[in-house]
């Protein structure tokens, strides 16, 4: 980009504002965990003068103070908002976790941007779970650039980076991806005693941006420079023209014409916003009493200038809270309101604190808003469709809110005490309230069960994790009805540790994690007949049933039947639905492991009453006494579930995946190359005891590039010696109890 000489910036701790969706620009930090992006944020900071030179707003606190959860794993696990001002722009940088649990607040991140810096480390390279995050921005049609960090470490290549991401991020045509500036050498020397890097070379302008002696200073190249630019200026201007909308341009160059570098960067800037060339620029900390680090006013300027506001950011799509159409709306602050939680979190002293994107229409204070939200039933989301009168709007800085008088479209907010808004729901007028499309929210598939910790924990557990709920849409909460375990669906290990202590710090409620049981059933496996006798006599009247029965298996999801086959009154009719309550509840209980039976057929064929001592209890006691009697003579099969798993993986780790779900007792179904290439799906049936843990296991088989998604199939029977086992185990519990 051009060097634009002179700039503004915002004062340290002052929130800067917007009057028109053009002074904005919402750009989201993307890349793999420890690639850079918190201290990139900061080095943009200090050069926009929002922070001072040790880091810290006008109070002293750091705008990386944002959760102590954060400090203690020393990593990012939350979106984080940090607002910054350039030549009249404010730019909303949008921090986002590079960790894959936490992959549900890069695409909240993605949802509130208009276009996203995708952060790369030259010390660590592209691994796969680098190109993951990359398609996720590509599955949005975000415009992209590429910042290549951390080039003051040992070893680090800026030339063998661009050509690394060109192969990574260029698919079909790496010309797409190309570096607008060259790092120039003559620093100190580094770690690997090669000279530091001390500036960038500008391949567009031609110019020397120098920042060796503290501040940055403009000159004319070196003469021994010259071959190296021209190289690189060449291949990129050939990167900018095929991009450009201007079909003349090719020609021209080709014959011999000499373009003129403001026409140029227009067009780069053009191709940028519309996501079609990815510039790749470095990055550098600021020296020692330095405000700009290496490479941050190139970025602010590429930001402001070529990123797209929010007018060129298509609104997602709207409906009524019913469902009926509606006109697409613009990024207009006199349109109709139509804004977004993109995350909510939980403040000990605020309360509920959202984090909001206004599309359409202007937000202010103490506004009257509908609410309405998709509801994710499964996930323990309800659905919202009411009115709410919203507080006070303000900007976040770190862990301090700066008020703020209004959020016009394209802004990004926090309200706080939005009493029913949830992540991912919509904030429109009353008079016309409208629901925007959601997004596509991560599947959790770690289940980690828990109990409460005492007495006072239990009466606390609800409200706490109502509220997990509520901040986390890629949380799933489950009361299984089988096992009677209370069940967090997490998206891993990392996942799971923070939702757990953010319950015991922030609400102060202690869960210990238990071992998750499977849901699994029995079933007769061979018909079986029996009496069920209980007769007891002790004073007054006594209690006397016997009921004799025939059971058989039915069918996979044949359910339960009772059949009554009584003559003569031998069982009285009014204690013949006493007999079939009594069944069916030693099945819901089970009668070999302590799991649910299904798929059988009880008949009651004979029996036994006393004028006196007959009862409806006791005929439901000897009802499941005789159930009990037919399974001891009987064939028991235990029942497990058995899902159908897609795992998408690369090429390369093909053969260790079906190896690992064969282990797995696995039925492979086929494999399924996936356009454009690089990449299968693997449909296999495996049993769910198998892959309870399969979301982490995967994982580490893949170095973090494998995805899969499971639907339950049915139920089948477990191998006898697996049986076995769990018959021991249950029979060992009922002994210790």
């Amino acid at each position: 980009m051009a060097d634009k000489g002179s700039h503004t910036s915002g004062a340290a701790g002052r929130a800067p504002a917007a009057d028109r969706p053009t002074q904005l620009r919402n750009v989201v930090l993307v890349g793999h965990s420890g690639a850079g992006k918190t201290s990139l944020v900061e080095a943009l900071a200090l050069a926009t003068g929002a922070v001072n030179r040790a880091g810290r707003v006008q109070d002293g606190t750091s705008i990386s103070d944002y959760d102590d959860i954060e400090h203690r794993q020393q990593r990012s696990v939350q979106l984080s908002l940090v607002p910054l001002e350039w030549d009249g722009i404010k730019i909303n940088l949008l921090d986002t976790p590079g960790y894959a649990d936490f992959v549900g607040e890069l695409r909240a991140g993605l949802r509130a941007a208009d276009a996203a810096l995708f952060v790369v480390s030259a010390a660590d390279g592209v691994d796969g779970a680098t190109r993951m995050l990359w398609d996720e921005c590509a599955a949005v049609s975000m415009p992209r650039a590429v910042v290549v960090t951390k080039l003051d470490t040992a070893r680090a290549d800026f030339d063998r980076m661009v050509e690394v991401c060109r192969e990574a991020f260029g698919g079909e045509n790496p010309e797409t991806v190309l570096p607008l500036y060259l790092p120039l050498h003559g620093g100190a020397p580094g770690p690997d005693g090669e000279p530091a890097v001390c500036g960038l070379v500008g391949l567009l302008t031609e110019r020397i941006f120098d920042y060796s002696g503290g501040t940055r200073a403009e000159r004319a190249p070196d003469p021994e420079l010259r071959p190296a630019l021209e190289a690189a200026r060449g291949r990129l201007i050939e990167g900018i023209i095929a991009e450009s909308e201007d079909e003349t341009l090719m020609d021209r160059y080709l014959g011999g014409e000499a373009l003129d570098v403001k026409t140029l960067i227009q067009d780069l800037e053009r191709a940028v916003a519309r996501g079609s060339f990815h510039p790749v620029l470095a990055a550098a900390p600021p020296a020692e009493g330095s405000r700009h680090g290496i490479g941050t006013v190139e970025l602010l300027e590429l930001v402001s200038s070529a990123f797209p506001s929010p007018e060129e950011h298509e609104v997602p799509a709207v409906t009524t809270p019913d469902g009926r159409t509606h006109q697409t709306l613009a990024c207009d602050p006199e349109g109709p309101l139509a804004a977004e939680v993109v995350k909510t979190s939980g403040d000990p002293y605020v309360g509920r604190l959202s984090l909001v994107r206004v599309f359409s229409g202007t937000l202010r204070p103490d506004a009257a808003v509908h609410v309405s939200g998709h509801g994710l039933a499964d996930r323990g989301h309800e659905d919202h469709d009411v009115d709410e009168r919203i507080g006070a709007l303000s900007t976040p800085f770190g862990k301090h809110q700066h008020p703020a008088a209004k959020a016009i479209a394209g802004d990004i907010v926090c309200i706080a005490k939005l009493a029913r808004a949830e992540t991912g729901d919509t904030l429109s007028a009353k008079e016309q309230p409208l629901l925007m499309r959601s997004w596509e929210m991560p599947d959790p598939l770690l289940p980690v069960a828990v109990e409460a910790h005492s007495k006072a924990d239990e009466d606390k557990l609800s409200q706490g994790l109502a509220r997990l709920v509520a901040e986390d849409p890629t949380l799933r909460l489950e009361q299984n009805p089988d096992t009677r375990q209370l069940v967090l669906w997490c998206m891993g290990e990392a996942h799971a540790d923070v939702l757990l202590e953010r319950l015991r710090t922030r609400y102060g409620v202690q869960v210990d994690p238990v071992p998750y049981k499977v849901p699994l059933r029995e079933t007769f496996g061979s018909a079986a007949a029996a009496r069920g006798r209980h007769v007891k006599q002790s004073g007054g009247h006594g209690q006397f049933a016997i009921c004799e029965i025939e059971v058989e298996p039915l069918p996979v999801g044949g359910g339960f039947e009772f059949v009554d086959k009584v003559v003569g009154g031998a069982v009285p009719r009014q204690f013949i639905p006493s007999v079939e309550k009594g069944v069916r509840a030693q099945l819901a209980r089970g009668v070999a492991a302590g799991y649910p039976m299904v798929d059988v057929r009880v008949t009651l064929v004979d029996g036994k009453a006393h004028s006196v001592d007959s009862s409806d209890a006791a005929f439901q006691t000897a009802g499941a006494l005789a159930l009990r009697e037919a399974a001891a003579q009987a064939v028991i099969h235990l029942l497990e579930p058995v899902s159908e798993v897609q795992v998408l993986i690369p090429d390369d780790y093909v053969g260790a995946v079906l190896s690992d779900l064969s282990s797995r007792r696995g039925r492979v179904l086929g494999t399924e190359p996936v356009p454009p290439g690089g990449r299968t799906v693997v449909r296999a049936e495996v049993p769910e005891v198998e892959i309870s843990r399969y979301a982490v296991d995967l994982r580490s088989l893949s170095h973090g590039t494998g995805r899969f998604s499971r639907t339950y199939a049915r139920h089948e029977p477990m191998p006898p010696q697996l049986a076995a086992k769990l018959r021991e185990a249950a029979e060992q519990h009922q002994h210790q109890h």
